[in-house]
């Protein structure tokens, strides 16, 4: 019986970084014998015949509507919490992050900048102060608020965007942790660092080293995938005074730069999961 997959992306993708993540996937899924449709979102799409579908798009209507039909990695629940900052922050509670407040939704045309709720972000979370868009990518709708001007010009720009505050955690500034994870288990890491930016992101100007996970990271990293249940995730994480922090996690971290930095085949382990998964279980 032949075994077939469809890996869907996003309608609007052309870049070749976001690309090389279907193409690879697909190469390791053909070297177990698995025939598989890159396909992009739309009506068509989701009527495409498969056992299972890599979603690597952030559609959660979309997502909700293959998994009807068939096996999602990740399933639709994870992608919506991942791709929701404050959902994750909510999701991972009693998970070491750092201190977070959430905005509050405006829905009235014109209406003023609440000064009181500033005064308690700044109260809570000091200065500077990350202020971050809950739907965001490669480090962009992140920011950093060096004083009460700023925050409030921040506040002001983001009042009709779901967006969030949280503390900055000084000794981590342009330095962080990412770590792969697939079936649960850390299977690359590299640390990242930028000293022009406090983002440490690639895509905002970081270079990645390779690093080894010890038992801590570990540890944290397979409580993040429990808790979310996710198949697959790039976890972010700060290096605090009082040891490792959730910053963030994507559920559909891109895994080439990690394989250029570390060497580790992260499609072919993803592949081997999901046949796993699919065909052996």
């Amino acid at each position: 019986m032949m075994k077939q997959g469809l890996i869907l992306i996003n309608a609007y993708t052309q870049s070749e970084a976001e690309l090389n993540q279907p193409k690879r996937l697909r190469e390791e899924l053909a070297r177990l014998g698995v025939l598989v449709n890159i396909v992009r979102n739309g009506p068509s799409a989701l009527e495409a015949e498969g056992d299972f579908c890599v979603f690597l798009d952030k559609d959660k209507y979309a997502a909700r509507a293959l998994e009807r039909r068939m096996r999602l990695f990740n399933r639709a629940e994870a992608v919506e919490t991942c791709d929701d900052k404050m959902l994750t922050y909510l999701a991972l509670d009693g998970i070491s992050q750092p201190e977070t407040v959430s905005s509050r939704l405006c829905y009235t045309a014109g209406a003023p900048i609440d000064g009181k709720f500033l005064d308690e972000v700044e109260g809570r979370l000091g200065y500077p102060v990350v202020v971050k868009e809950n739907h965001g990518s490669l480090g962009g709708q992140v920011y950093l608020a060096r004083d009460r001007a700023e925050l409030s010009k921040l506040a002001a720009r983001l009042q009709y965007v779901p967006h969030l505050y949280q503390k900055f955690i000084a000794e981590s500034s342009g330095r962080d942790v990412r770590v792969i994870c697939v079936g649960g288990e850390v299977v690359a890491c590299m640390q990242r660092t930028n000293a022009r930016d406090f983002r440490s992101n690639l895509a905002a100007g970081g270079r990645g080293e390779r690093c080894e996970a010890d038992a801590a990271m570990r540890r944290l990293a397979q409580e993040v995938c429990a808790r979310l249940d996710l198949d697959y995730c790039g976890i972010d994480l700060l290096l605090s005074k009082e040891g490792y922090l959730v910053c963030e996690v994507n559920s559909n971290a891109f895994f080439g730069g990690i394989e250029q930095v570390t060497g580790v085949n992260v499609a072919a382990t993803y592949a081997d999961h999901i046949f796993t998964e699919m065909y052996k279980k």
